[in-house]
């Protein structure tokens, strides 16, 4: 499982720099906003699951291996806290960066919005055309 999320991360940031060095504002755009996508999904692989690599073998073929979230059902003491409660600080981390990355792209989406209002384009080459022209 590891290996298949390392491959999507490597993935999305791959597509998002080709999209980032694309002509056209509108891919710019949208390979800020992938790259975004895949700071995130690479701060969730970092997190580690409290599962152990031997567990999650055996936890695909008996689901009762699979370690619980910390939702306590009986009031017991747990032995190792630590080995099976999950770390939230990752999932804050991301839910900021989300709200954050509405933000710049609704600033990234205006600014191109009022560009190709006031110049009838989005390329990226008649924009520099036009600026050393004027």
């Amino acid at each position: 499982m590891t290996l298949v999320l390392a491959i999507c991360v490597a993935v999305t940031f791959a597509v998002s720099i080709y999209l980032m060095l694309g002509r056209e504002l509108k891919g710019i755009a949208m390979g800020v906003f992938l790259l975004g996508h895949a700071a995130n999904l690479s701060i969730i692989a970092m997190s580690r699951s409290p599962i152990k690599e031997s567990d999650q073998v055996n936890a695909v073929v008996q689901p009762a291996m699979v370690k619980q979230p910390p939702v306590l059902t009986d009031h017991q003491p747990l032995a190792d806290p630590l080995a099976t409660l999950v770390d939230p600080l990752p999932q804050a981390l991301i839910l900021t960066a989300i709200v954050i990355g509405f933000g710049v792209m609704a600033f990234l989406l205006t600014l191109l919005v009022v560009t190709n209002r006031a110049t009838k384009t989005i390329e990226i080459d008649e924009l520099a055309q036009e600026a050393v022209d004027a």
